[in-house]
This record gives C-alpha cells, sequence and structure tokens, in this order.
C-alpha cells in the first residue's frame, strides 16, 4: 500500500496516504475500532472499491484491474456475495471452480468441527453460521493472501476459539499471507 487514500462524496475521509508493505507469508492483524477504515483498506486491495489516490501493488504490480494478480487474493468479509438461496456445499464447489481448487479434507474437517449443515441454504443460516461458511471458504480456497474482516461476527466465544485454532492450523499446514482485521484488540492479542 503506497500513500493509499479514501475520500468518500461529501468529504469524510476513510483513509489518508496509508503506506505498509506485507511479506508473503506473513500472519498479521488490522486493528482499531469500528470506522477506523479497516474494512475500506481490505476493500481498496480486493477491488471492492477504489483508493482516491496512491496504489496497491502486489509483487510490484498494480492490483486494479489487474485479474491474474487478483486471483491471488481472497476477501471474507461481512458482505455474502453469494445468492442467498445457493446452499453451502454449492459455494464450496463454485469456490472451487473459481479458484482451480479447494482443500475438501480440511473443509470436511470444519464443516464437523463448526456442525455446519451444508445442505442449508446460505440465507437460512444464522450470522454466525454465515460467517463460519464464509471462513470455511477462505480457508481452503488455494489463494496466497487471505484477508479476513471481521471474521468472528456473530460466532459464540467457543466457535470464535476453534475458529482461531483452525487458522493457525491453516497457517502452519500452508504458509501464506493472512490478514485479519478487528475490532476486538484483547482477544486476538492470544
Amino acid at each position: 500500500f503506497e500513500h493509499v487514500s479514501k475520500a468518500y462524496l461529501g468529504g469524510r475521509q476513510a483513509l489518508q496516504g496509508v503506506s505498509l508493505h506485507l511479506q508473503p507469508g506473513e500472519m498479521a492483524f488490522l486493528t482499531g475500532h469500528s470506522g477506523a477504515g479497516k474494512s475500506t483498506l481490505l476493500n481498496i486491495i480486493n477491488n471492492r472499491s477504489f483508493a482516491s489516490a496512491g496504489q496497491v501493488l502486489l509483487d510490484g504490480k498494480p492490483l486494479t484491474e489487474n485479474e491474474k494478480e487478483l486471483n491471488q487474493i481472497y476477501l471474507m468479509s461481512e458482505d455474502n456475495l453469494f445468492p442467498g438461496s445457493m446452499k453451502v456445499k454449492d459455494i464450496f464447489k463454485i469456490s472451487a471452480g473459481l479458484y482451480g481448487t479447494f482443500d475438501w479434507e480440511f473443509a470436511t474437517e470444519l464443516v464437523a468441527a463448526f456442525e455446519l449443515d451444508t445442505n442449508l441454504k446460505f440465507r437460512k443460516l444464522s450470522t454466525g453460521y454465515r460467517s463460519i461458511a464464509k471462513l470455511i471458504t477462505a480457508l481452503c480456497v488455494p489463494c496466497d493472501y487471505i484477508f479476513l474482516d471481521e471474521p468472528v461476527l456473530g460466532l459464540d466465544a467457543n466457535y470464535r476459539d476453534l475458529f482461531y485454532g483452525y487458522l493457525v492450523e491453516a497457517y502452519e499446514k500452508r504458509p501464506r499471507t493472512f490478514i485479519v482485521s478487528t475490532h476486538l484488540i484483547e482477544e486476538i492479542t492470544n
């Protein structure tokens, strides 16, 4: 991120001159209060929003409209990008098709651990189980850069702990860059 700024209509400044360099294989946490610009920054990375100034580069190449580089990035966020009528198991299949592969063995382990019914339609899931379905997808796609925006939204304490354990396991199993954005600073300190 090189001097990234984002201003919205009406003059509200979400980001101002943010510069940050991440190394491949790094796990990092973006923390700050709600409204600090964490989600805005992650949305700019994934071309869901565009910077007013500055640029985001991957291996020295701009990410804006760069499909090859963007295919290395996965952003899990509050946004529901899949149709609500789609079953969870079909979300996994679509993700496998879009990214060329999927860690089905790990997904099966996660589905069992979180007691997720993959035959349910996405819209029938509670907020917590929607987060779980999206987290499983994020941990099982083959991308080298995984961005998790408020990943534990709606999860109870037991499932949050379970997620953090599986996040570390996914990182140890296949080191890649994980960036977790959260306002739960005390919780992620451990």
